[in-house]
């Protein structure tokens, strides 16, 4: 194995919190998160890229808190009293599309 040097950083803890539940959905440890950012800014010579989750892609409710839950659900409501919905059938093929369900 390669050897590797220590990195010791100060982040805010919402900070960390945020980045966490992100990296556990991609499947990334924090460290290697970490890493693969200083390779691309040693390669590109500056901040070099944007790995994200896709907007489209559904959020666990278990991962929201009470408070977002109930944002969303008063964005939902709001949403419905204006009129601004979609069919069923119309989600279900947006879907099939982005998911290959």
């Amino acid at each position: 194995m390669a050897r590797t040097s220590n990195i010791f950083a100060r982040v805010e803890p919402e900070v960390k919190k945020q980045a966490e539940l992100v990296l556990e959905q991609l499947g990334i440890p924090m460290s290697k998160a970490i890493e693969l950012f200083l390779r691309q800014v040693a390669l590109q010579r500056g901040i070099p890229f944007d790995l994200k989750l896709s907007q489209s892609k559904l959020q666990s409710i278990s991962a929201l808190t009470e408070e977002q839950f109930n944002a969303e659900i008063e964005k939902g409501l709001s949403d419905l009293i204006d009129g601004r919905v979609v069919s069923a059938e119309s989600v279900a093929e947006k879907m099939s599309r982005d998911y290959d369900i």
